[in-house]
């Protein structure tokens, strides 16, 4: 990411392979990935419930959009017990997945903290895979 981006959260994925479900058809694929995770940042931390999916869906010209969506739940930087809702999105052409991907975030929050934060200000996303699983990266544009 570039020096006009601040970190906010990072997020350590566990995809669930067994669980994966494919759809093969004339107009497309579309493939469903569950996954659960951890999640650290200054300002939260916390688990990504066991029911976040990652959907994927490749059209007949090769362009896959990904949209992942999770439920966090955690402590803000002031200890408050909350949830962050995230519905991360990214599009891939050529059948290829850069390295690392870029994506738009969207959250939604019930921390009193980070509500007036996470719902008014513009955050990119940024995954990759590393040698302990993929890790994805939130940072809020300034």
């Amino acid at each position: 990411m570039n020096h006009k981006e601040k970190p906010f959260l990072e997020v350590l994925v566990e995809t669930y392979p067994e669980k994966t479900v494919e759809l093969d058809t004339n107009i497309g694929h579309v493939k469903m990935i569950p996954f659960s995770g951890t999640v650290r940042g200054e300002q939260f931390n916390g688990i990504v419930e066991p029911c976040g999916v990652d959907t994927q869906v490749t059209n007949a010209n090769d362009v896959r959009h990904m949209s992942a969506r999770y439920m966090l739940t955690g402590t803000d930087a002031n200890g408050q017990d909350c949830h962050i809702y995230v519905e991360n999105n990214a599009w891939f052409t050529n059948g290829e997945r850069p390295r690392p991907f870029h994506s738009v975030p969207t959250f939604i929050t019930d921390s009193k903290l980070l509500a007036p934060y996470l719902h008014t200000n513009q955050f990119v996303g940024e995954g990759m895979r590393e040698e302990d699983g993929l890790h994805i990266r939130f940072y809020e544009v300034l």
